[in-house]
């Protein structure tokens, strides 16, 4: 019975369309008349949606708006302070930086500076000399043979998969081109990722690009893909922000068969990334984990990213280095707020510590365990602005990356589409027709302008604040509004001395 009202239905569209055609001007109004008529019928007809069978016609205005209401919302209805999960201004910061476009803001500030929890910085009335250039971060400790000379910003873990070839080359050419890296994420190193740029080449769970016919680790293949030039750090990913404990997920309709060579699975199938890994299931295991990769990759920083949950669990990670002496070169710390293409809602919501109280223990416990002179922190999540960056080392951070600041700097406009294949900006799409929008020549000129000239600002809230080093930043430096008081980081969070937790 359905399918006989559809095919009635589509014959008297098609019918009403060619009298539309052959009929129109004089009989045009007749030919609508029928097509609204038809319309009508299967609406009333059809048993799957309840309001076209009680409002027929009329109620496909609902539909619509429905499809429309995230751009209305977006353009006509949210302030500029008020967007999630990235308001206007910082979608703004971005595009004029990325752009090159005017980089001052009149008539005062639109944030609420008696809100609570608002935070801001301490200036000097004797504001030091604006250094020239950036300072690099040397990741590497004892155990490392090939150390690395790290941007303080770079571009955080994105898989090809979960952005198009278009994107993951404009950032690959405009990490080149400004001298900062591009972490692969976790679904292997691509030829788009082989444009110039360093490189740091992320290991999950799946182990995509570096597993057996089984999905577990391949030592041969990940020795294969670590040798390579373009190769400067490795990451094993334990867990990230948006989805911790759960793993990644690569929706069907964005594996193609290229896709799918890349990471060694199967084409047009879902992928899940396991929530574990199964190279290693403890803390000693994971550092010898660590060891076996310096091994393979002929001594390059080996480090690990993860996101907070058990603080029991990282604590023992630093009595194991402790215990051991494997250290890892470099820890990323990832938030609750961190973003991805595809998670289950609870996860996002509801799993994981918020960024700022994970950065903060990670950075306390490698003090108290004496671990943290030989331990770079690398940190990423809503990491978009100057601020970010110094509130980031001042807690205690050396490195900041950005994935979502990046995006927007290709010309993203959080259309919330990265998981279906329609990004209308060609970002987070594999299909041919919105890829094509992404001009590589012209967006890797934005992604390198936005990262130089965020750390220009940056360079000049340092030179406010009267530190002539970033190696005078420090939780003093940063204020946080709490119970209607005014405290420093300092004074809410008191930074451990060193050593005092190896004996407990």
């Amino acid at each position: 019975m359905r399918e006989a009202i559809r095919f009635t239905f589509i014959a008297l569209v098609v019918l009403s369309i060619l009298i539309c055609i052959i009929l129109w001007p004089f009989y045009g109004s007749i030919g609508i008349g029928v097509l609204l008529f038809g319309l009508g019928l299967y609406d009333i007809f059809q048993t799957k949606h309840t309001v076209l069978r009680n409002f027929p016609i009329i109620g496909h205005m609902r539909y619509l708006l429905e499809l429309i209401a995230p751009e209305l919302h977006q353009y006509f209805i949210e302030s500029n302070t008020d967007g999630k999960p990235i308001d206007r201004n910082h979608r703004t910061y971005i595009y004029e930086r990325a752009k090159l476009e005017n980089e001052t803001h009149p008539f005062g500030t639109e944030l609420d500076i008696n809100e609570e929890g608002f935070k801001w910085m301490k200036h000097s009335i004797y504001p030091s000399k604006k250094l020239k250039n950036p300072p690099k971060e040397k990741v590497g400790n004892a155990s490392c043979a090939k150390p690395y000379e790290a941007s303080l910003f770079n571009i955080s873990a994105m898989s090809f998969g979960a952005l198009s070839k278009n994107a993951i080359k404009a950032l690959n050419i405009g990490a080149k081109a400004g001298g900062f890296f591009h972490d692969t994420g976790e679904g292997g190193i691509s030829e788009y990722h082989l444009q110039g740029g360093d490189l740091v080449y992320e290991i999950g769970t799946g182990y995509f690009g570096c597993r057996d016919e089984e999905g577990n680790f391949s030592a041969e293949k990940f020795r294969e893909k670590a040798s390579l030039n373009e190769v400067k750090m490795i990451e094993i990913k334990l867990s990230q922000g948006a989805k911790p404990g759960h793993g990644g997920v690569l929706p069907a309709q964005k594996n193609n068969k290229e896709i799918a060579q890349i990471r060694g699975v199967k084409p047009h199938t879902t992928i899940y990334s396991p929530p574990a890994h199964t190279a290693f299931t403890n803390s000693n295991e994971l550092l010898l984990f660590i060891n076996k990769l310096r091994e393979l990759s002929n001594g390059k920083p080996i480090g690990f990213k993860l996101a907070i949950g058990s603080k029991s669990e990282f604590i023992e990670i630093c009595k194991a280095m402790n215990e051991t002496g494997i250290k890892p070169d470099f820890i990323t710390v990832d938030g609750a707020e961190g973003g991805t293409g595809a998670a289950p809602i609870d996860f996002s919501n509801y799993v994981g510590m918020p960024w700022e109280d994970a950065l903060i223990f990670v950075v306390d416990t490698l003090n108290g365990y004496n671990l943290k002179k030989d331990i770079k922190i690398i940190t990423a999540t809503k990491i978009f602005t100057a601020f970010d960056i110094f509130k980031a080392l001042c807690i205690g951070a050396n490195i900041c990356n950005s994935a979502r600041g990046m995006m927007l700097a290709l010309g993203c406009v959080q259309a919330l589409k990265c998981n279906t294949n329609k990004c209308p900006t060609g970002v987070t799409t594999n299909d041919p027709k919105l890829t094509r929008g992404l001009v590589v020549s012209e967006k890797w000129k934005r992604v390198k302008n936005y990262q130089k000239q965020t750390l220009d600002d940056f360079l000049s809230l340092l030179s406010a604040s009267g530190c002539k080093s970033i190696k005078e930043l420090n939780r003093k430096l940063i204020y946080k509004k709490v119970n209607g008081k005014n405290l420093t980081y300092h004074e809410l969070y008191p930074s451990i001395k060193v050593g005092t937790l190896v004996k407990s």
